[in-house]
């Protein structure tokens, strides 16, 4: 029975060694299985990472730069403006009325006090001759009087009431006489006739009326040129300031100064108002039209690129320069701009080379070739 039991547990450590052996023999299998798949695996992620990396070699962008020198800086206003006369009325009658007759034209010169045109006035010259014919025999009758009563003959009374007779209807034909004046035009100044916007049997109103009509005089003594700004400029823009008149009509130009500047805006157009006093000057005539710039700023030494090649991204305004044959993005702070070019307040100095040209697809870092 002992020789039994011996032979069962040989028996059981027979099987167990072979179970043992057995299982050593499949997990080697195994590791050496996945030893060769990882190998496989290598070699793939090998070859998709030299694929990757050859399609991420960059190709160079051809560029054009400047290079930076500061320079003089100079931004203006251009504006739209006119030429007109320092003293610039239109004439018009004090009374209402329909024009009979008008003396002048466009061009010619005349006086102040001259009369211009005439309204029709006929009622008022009716009545004025009704008064002359009371005035010339008042006018008798006291002249005997006077003489009868220095001969000690009539009354004083009598001849006092002459007298009051006498001036009454003078005065009356004075006054008649002033409202005939009031149905003529006159030229206030003297001057030019610069526009008649009247015609024969047109009814003339004082001030011009609302559609403004009448005759236009102009004073070529002392011309100034005349322009509107819009309300962002308030503030921009001050007496003194550098001013350049543009005048195509005559293919010339003037450097001058601004001698006005509005403080109060226009309520309906948002503008105010700018001028520069002219001396006389036969090639200037009122309304010609000319361009009037403003200087009003100048830095004689700022950095300046042209406004094309600035980006405007979220982080800021951008550009960039080329750094050891790279890319290299610059973000700038940015100042007046006028003409195409605009003031770099920060971000650049001299010397830079700046990429004005193939600038749209480059990012930072990216190899750029010089043309």
């Amino acid at each position: 029975r002992s020789k039994i039991k011996s032979m069962k547990k040989i028996i059981v450590v027979v099987i167990a060694s072979s179970l043992l052996f057995a299982c050593k023999q499949e997990k080697q299998k195994s590791l050496t299985t996945l030893k060769a798949e990882r190998a496989a695996l290598d070699e793939q992620i090998k070859a998709i990472e030299a694929k990757e990396t050859s399609s991420k070699v960059r190709k160079s962008t051809d560029v054009s730069v400047m290079s930076i020198t500061p320079t003089a800086f100079v931004a203006n206003i251009d504006i739209q403006a006119q030429v007109t006369g320092e003293q610039n009325v239109l004439a018009s009658p004090q009374a209402p009325g329909t024009v009979t007759k008008i003396f002048v034209k466009p061009g010619q010169h005349v006086s102040s006090g001259q009369v211009l045109a005439t309204l029709d006035a006929s009622a008022l010259e009716q009545q004025i001759q009704a008064v002359e014919a009371t005035l010339s025999f008042a006018r008798s009758a006291y002249d005997r009087l006077q003489k009868l009563y220095a001969q000690n003959i009539g009354s004083e009374i009598k001849l006092l009431e002459t007298k009051a007779q006498y001036e009454s209807a003078s005065k009356q034909k004075n006054a008649l006489q002033a409202q005939l004046n009031m149905y003529k035009i006159k030229s206030p100044i003297t001057g030019t006739i610069d526009a008649v916007t009247l015609k024969v049997g047109d009814v003339a109103q004082p001030g011009g009326g609302p559609a403004q009509t009448g005759i236009r005089v102009v004073s070529f003594d002392k011309l100034k040129v005349e322009a509107n700004l819009g309300e962002n400029y308030l503030g921009k823009v001050k007496t003194g300031n550098a001013v350049l008149l543009v005048l195509p009509d005559i293919n010339d130009s003037i450097a001058t100064k601004l001698s006005y500047v509005s403080q109060a805006v226009d309520n309906a157009s948002r503008t105010f108002h700018v001028e520069v006093s002219m001396p006389q000057n036969k090639l200037l005539h009122p309304n010609m039209s000319c361009k009037m710039q403003i200087t009003n700023y100048k830095n004689p030494s700022a950095i300046v690129i042209p406004i094309s090649i600035v980006q405007k991204t979220a982080e800021g305004d951008l550009i960039y320069i080329e750094e050891n044959k790279k890319a290299k993005a610059v973000f700038l702070k940015l100042g007046n701009l006028y003409n195409g070019k605009v003031e770099v307040l920060s971000g650049l100095k001299a010397g830079d080379r700046v990429i004005v040209e193939g600038f749209a697809e480059l990012d930072n870092g990216a190899p750029v070739t010089i043309k």
